[in-house]
């Protein structure tokens, strides 16, 4: 054989050698290579996690290994794993699979009215990397509750609810200062001149509003409440708002969990500087989180000369106020024969 044939053979066996490579590398990357989802399912990778933690993690949705192994060495992804929430769907290639967990996708983070701080970081962390603990500690750092003038009873203000966004593997540093953004943002000028005239600090609003958020659920009847509840302020009136004692009773026996429907006379009674039956204005802290339209109810009270009012029957949900006490014994007396017509405990 001379040697232009042997170049020629060579140059052949390379091509095809070079075709077969393509091939393969093709079927690797672009022959479908996820299972076990009908529609598309998220991928959530944790933070400093080795190659070998990934292969676990995404082993239920991958066909061939070896194919998906074969594109994450070209991304060179077993040195550059990125941490997050990411979207695989039905029909993906190994190159889609690897191109997606290249797309951090934001989570949108939703909290209700969270009774306590421990109550909040709790719901949190079944949406984000960080668990309850970190956050706890974050949120009750010694440093940021003296700096913007918390305490332990009183820093659930910081958190108001709402709808955040954050990636998944944000930092609970991330979160809290995001959150505590929107407070500062809340009170504005206008609102702190609002609270001013009340002769209330933005956390003794909360604290108030906490409470009518609790005492209503209805938006329209929320600046009513707080009226009320300012006008026994104002008297030196006990705020007597039942939603304390229910809260107090949660706390003095450790269960947040305990379905409360009916405060009774032995209630009354409970040990607790939340009890506004026995303790003269304001409790030390919030007894739930307060969402905006409670905080500007509090803000914008309405102006009347009711100072007691109770649940009422005849528009369920709602409540009848009066301005004398004779005329708030017929009204809780119509309320507390209808519980008890009704079995209610």
């Amino acid at each position: 054989m001379n040697l232009k044939k042997a170049v020629s053979v060579i140059a052949v066996v390379a091509l095809l050698g070079a075709m077969v490579y393509a091939y393969t590398m093709y079927d690797k990357a672009f022959s479908t290579n996820i299972k076990g989802i009908d529609k598309e399912t998220y991928i959530y990778i944790p933070s400093k996690v080795s190659y070998a933690d990934v292969q676990r993690i995404i082993a239920p949705y991958v066909v061939d290994m070896d194919k998906f192994e074969a594109i994450a060495e070209q991304f060179k992804y077993s040195s550059n794993i990125i941490s997050g929430k990411f979207l695989w769907k039905k029909g993906m290639n190994s190159y889609d699979m690897m191109q997606a967990l290249r797309k951090n996708i934001p989570v949108k983070v939703t909290f209700n009215n969270q009774e306590t701080i421990e109550r909040l970081v709790q719901r949190l962390a079944t949406q984000i990397e960080p668990d309850s603990l970190s956050l706890l500690e974050t949120f009750t750092d010694p440093t940021f509750m003296e700096e913007n003038g918390f305490t332990n009873e009183t820093v659930l203000a910081s958190f108001m609810p709402n709808t955040y966004e954050f990636y998944w593997n944000v930092s609970p540093l991330k979160v809290r200062n995001t959150m505590h953004k929107e407070y500062i943002k809340f009170w504005n000028e206008a609102r702190l001149e609002k609270a001013k005239k009340l002769d209330m600090t933005p956390v003794e609003v909360a604290v108030l509003a906490a409470i009518v958020q609790k005492e209503t659920a209805k938006n329209d009847e929320k600046a009513r409440v707080a009226g009320a509840y300012l006008n026994r302020l104002r008297l030196g009136m006990l705020l007597q708002a039942d939603p304390t004692v229910v809260f107090a009773k949660k706390k003095y026996t450790n269960d947040f969990d305990q379905v409360i429907k009916r405060v009774y006379l032995k209630d009354l009674g409970i040990p607790s500087p939340y009890n506004t039956y026995q303790n003269v204005g304001l409790p030390p802290g919030l007894i739930a989180m307060p969402d905006i339209s409670s905080l500007e109810a509090v803000l914008d009270p309405e102006q009347h000369d009711y100072i007691y009012f109770c649940a009422s029957v005849e528009k369920m949900g709602y409540h009848e106020f009066a301005a004398t006490l004779a005329q708030h014994n017929i009204n809780r007396k119509k309320y507390t024969d209808w519980l008890t017509r009704n079995g209610i405990e």
